[in-house]
């Protein structure tokens, strides 16, 4: 029996489903049950009637999943963290809600358990200007990722503070605006999709900017035929295998996550077998996160 048939074995006998983003290896993307982009991921651990659900990407992400199914089990296979999430801390946001006590606090997704239990309304890449313009303050507290925060910023006519001031994604942030232009230069007729997560220089040289969903749904429906991707390279798997009759190239070789591509297949099975590692939030943390992680869904 190949790995894959004893992942399925395994998945039948737990009831679980497995959950994998958009960044993961390209054998991981194809034993998940279903791939997406943290607000898509988000949305189907609520819908998923699974007792066990196996998420194969960093632990933020299996953490919202937990807090949104406190009565199921949430596995992920190898501790793989996010650096942005670690660069706010719950004390940092305490600390900016006293000196902007107007303010109200809206923060991406990839933040700690802990730091979400202090936001009034989460986001992701794809719905991060329209929950900030659903607050009702003009002055948003936004982290921690301050290029997301300089792609709100137009869109909206709040005032936007970052916390922490440089907070960022270094996959993402390592693409230059020279290396966009080198690319471009090689396949110009290539149109040029970037994440929000890229500094504003390339975000201005970009053709279309969204979230790793939303760059799907743009490529299927663009009339061009060829695409120069600026966001982690584990996306291409999707992209080439979903689109085949297009080409698509990535913005810089580099582009790749190591804490998105702890996960393997070996370790999935390993995880199922002995159900490791458990996500666990404590109640108060996740009573309190929930509230803005729901409010996040209701306004997407």
């Amino acid at each position: 029996m190949g790995i894959i048939e004893e992942i399925n074995k395994l998945k039948r006998e737990k009831n679980a489903i497995i959950l994998a983003h958009n960044y993961q290896k390209s054998t991981v993307q194809d034993i998940a049950d279903f791939v997406g982009d943290s607000l898509k991921l988000a949305q189907e651990a609520t819908r998923a009637d699974s007792e066990v659900i196996v998420f194969c990407g960093v632990t933020f992400m299996a953490e919202t999943a937990k807090i949104l199914n406190p009565e199921k089990k949430i596995l992920i296979p190898d501790i793989a963290r996010c650096s942005m999430a670690q660069l706010l801390s719950p004390n940092e946001v305490i600390e900016a809600k006293k000196e902007y006590p107007g303010a109200e606090i809206v923060l991406y997704i990839n933040t700690l358990a802990e730091s979400k239990a202090e936001a009034d309304c989460m986001c992701t890449s794809a719905n991060a200007t329209e929950i900030v313009n659903s607050m009702n303050s003009d002055l948003i507290l936004f982290g921690p990722d301050k290029n997301l925060a300089d792609y709100v910023r137009g869109g909206t006519k709040k005032t936007i503070i970052s916390i922490p001031e440089y907070g960022l994604c270094p996959t993402h942030h390592q693409i230059s605006e020279e290396d966009v232009i080198k690319v471009r230069n090689t396949y110009p007729d290539a149109k040029l999709v970037v994440h929000p997560e890229c500094i504003l220089e390339v975000q201005r040289l970009a053709d279309h900017i969204a979230s790793t969903d939303g760059m799907i749904d743009f490529c299927k429906k663009s009339e061009s035929k060829e695409f120069i991707i600026g966001t982690e390279n584990g996306i291409l798997h999707r992209l080439r295998k979903e689109i085949p009759t297009k080409k698509f190239h990535t913005a810089s070789s580099t582009t790749i996550c190591p804490d998105m591509k702890m996960i393997t297949p070996e370790k999935i099975k390993r995880s199922l077998e002995k159900e490791k590692f458990e996500i666990i939030v404590p109640k108060q943390v996740a009573k309190r996160a929930k509230r803005a992680i729901e409010r996040m869904l209701e306004l997407s």
